[in-house]
């Protein structure tokens, strides 16, 4: 309003004019007039110049316009999939994955989510079209490696989910999560010796639950000590490759011990078993170590017999070692102790097992003593337990 004021009062005490020669023109105007003509004028030209600088940018403006409507489309697709995924709706997974690729900078993550929905559908098909797509994507590399060896683990392929491992090792990228698909790959693939390589490697990082680590390592010993194929020097050989404290475990010495005794290596089997029993008692290695009885008459044999009586001074309920020093003493034809030893077994045992073995040692002891009617009945009583 002031300035309304100001402009009126000055106008009208302004009595200057303006002239404008253009031969053989002449235009005489208000100084007043020639003010509100320029000031129009101005607003005229600016008011084109921005409408002529608009147009110009006009293409622009729509290509990001578009550009900005794709990205949030492909934000929107790529959140529509993971949400889909996560809520194991597979197919809209997918779905919402192909919308999402059509943005460059999400068809990385895109394929990824596409690959685990179709591999869900068991459309394996699908699932290596996805991953095709990255393969020459260096960023999504390791992304890429890491989801083919948990998918193709899951399909049970495992030599070509380690063909994934091993790409990835050349990488230089090793990290647990790694680890631990290859350990899943490789005990598919029955490669118990890297089983075993990478349990303990999981185990210093404490990655393993205690319990499944121990069970794959039972696992992979049970196969190494196991294999039939392997004669006396391949299995000197591979339980050269087990560490002293997974020797003395009774699970992996009961093994080995039962895998000496089958290929005759008793001496061994002896060995294994008494460093087992030195760490822990248990009741399978003084099984395994009755089986490895030295021949009669043989130092190796009385020197079991006076082992497994110190045994029995600790441990004079146990049954297990009673029966295995009656069978020792028996083999040694120490009539007197193997009677005691056995009868104290029958009394003690528990198992079934026990019962029919302790007869039979006992009628194996009354045979050889001409004692024909004991042996008879020790017999009749390890039929009747097999029935039972």
């Amino acid at each position: 309003m002031a300035a309304a004021i100001g402009i009126a009062v000055t106008a009208r005490f302004n009595p200057g004019n303006v002239v404008l020669f253009y031969p053989p023109h002449r235009i005489d105007m208000s100084l007043n007039f020639f003010c509100v003509l320029a000031a129009a004028l101005f607003v005229f030209l600016y008011a084109v110049i921005r409408a002529l600088r608009a147009t110009l940018k006009m293409p622009a403006k729509v290509a990001l316009y578009r550009q900005q409507k794709r990205e949030r489309d492909g934000n929107k697709g790529l959140r529509e999939a993971l949400k889909a995924l996560f809520e194991g709706r597979f197919g809209h997974a997918e779905k919402a994955a192909i919308r999402a690729s059509e943005l460059p900078e999400n068809a990385g993550v895109a394929a990824l989510i596409g690959a685990r929905a179709a591999h869900r559908m068991r459309q394996g098909a699908r699932r290596d079209q996805w991953l095709a797509k990255l393969n020459d994507d260096n960023v999504m590399k390791t992304a890429r490696l890491m989801t083919m060896t948990e998918l193709l683990v899951d399909d049970h392929q495992p030599e070509a989910a380690l063909d994934a491992v091993r790409e990835l090792n050349a990488s230089g990228t090793r990290h647990i999560h790694a680890l631990q698909w290859s350990l899943k790959a490789q005990q598919q693939a029955k490669n118990w010796p890297e089983v075993l390589r990478l349990v303990r490697s999981l185990d210093k990082h404490r990655a393993l639950h205690p319990a499944l680590s121990a069970r794959l390592r039972e696992l992979a010993y049970a196969d190494m000590l196991s294999d039939h194929t392997n004669d006396a020097e391949s299995l000197q050989r591979v339980w050269a490759t087990v560490p002293n404290a997974d020797r003395v475990k009774p699970y992996v010495a009961c093994l080995a011990a039962t895998a000496f005794n089958a290929r005759g290596l008793h001496d061994e089997a002896r060995r294994v078993a008494e460093e087992s029993l030195a760490a822990d008692w248990d009741e399978r290695v003084i099984r395994a170590y009755r089986e490895a009885a030295a021949p009669a008459g043989s130092a190796a044999l009385l020197a079991q017999i006076e082992a497994c009586e110190k045994w029995l001074h600790t441990r004079p309920t146990d049954a297990e070692l009673a029966l295995t020093l009656g069978s020792l003493c028996l083999k040694q034809k120490l009539w007197g102790k193997a009677q005691r030893y056995l009868e104290q077994a029958l009394s003690d045992a528990s198992d079934p097992r026990m019962v029919r073995e302790s007869h039979l040692k006992l009628a194996q002891m009354h045979e050889a003593l001409q004692q024909q009617e004991e042996a008879a009945n020790h017999y009749r009583q390890c039929a009747l337990a097999t029935i039972l």
